[in-house]
């Protein structure tokens, strides 16, 4: 027996929308967060071009459709590198900051010059701050410092082979350099003394992943 199927009228295919996935990596090296961009782009205006930073008054429609005004500094990028040495030891720097009003433990770290590339501004700051040259400056991460209010992107490395050369600080810089054991360092930010995030977390990666015993990390220039 024969039935006659119901007649469907075809819908016409809508074409879709492609949202671009930009990898950006944290954690692990070659773990990918994929990072879906906003489906409208926010309205930027300039609001004031500092030395080495922009501001700009964003705003952004929300799920809601009320428009939404914030302030955000734009900025070039950074880097922070974790110095260590042979004996598996540690370049920690007290750096004075003015924001704070506070000498704080960090590790070496800097801005982008316009179009440096990431691991010779780390290797360079490293020189300026701390007083060593590497003879190997690997990338072990990146990640957003301050997502609710600057687009900083900083990338950390680890730094290998040092030999000591002496600082090249700026005028306005007051940095000292102490030599610390691996164990003493993770214990700073356990107690509170070490409370930098940005050198907190590079030696929390470091840690995680065994480069603070003189193992080795994977390559990755992204």
């Amino acid at each position: 027996m024969h039935v006659d199927q119901p007649h469907h009228r075809r819908r016409e295919r809508q074409p879709r929308t492609r949202r671009l996935l930009l990898p950006v990596f944290f954690g692990r090296i070659g773990h990918v967060s994929m990072i879906v961009p906003m489906a409208e782009k926010p309205v930027r205006e300039v609001i004031h071009r500092g030395a080495r930073f922009d501001f700009e008054l964003v705003a952004a429609t929300g799920r809601d459709g009320v428009t939404n005004r914030r302030e955000v500094v734009r900025h070039p990028g950074a880097v922070v590198v974790l110095p260590l040495l042979p004996d598996g030891r540690i370049a920690l720097i007290r750096n004075r900051r003015i924001a704070v009003e506070a000498d704080l433990w960090e590790l070496p770290a800097g801005t982008l010059e316009p179009g440096e590339d990431p691991a010779r501004c780390a290797a360079r700051e490293l020189e300026e701050e701390a007083g060593y040259t590497a003879g190997r400056v690997r990338k072990i991460g990146a990640f957003y410092t301050t997502p609710g209010m600057t687009d900083e992107l900083m990338r950390a490395y680890l730094a290998t082979d040092l030999r000591q050369v002496g600082q090249r600080l700026e005028a306005d810089e007051q940095i000292e350099v102490h030599i610390l054991d691996r164990q003493e360092a993770l214990n700073m930010i356990e107690s509170g003394e070490l409370m930098d995030a940005k050198s907190m977390l590079a030696l929390l990666i470091a840690e995680r992943r065994g480069l603070l015993t003189l193992g080795d990390a994977r390559e990755d220039d992204r």
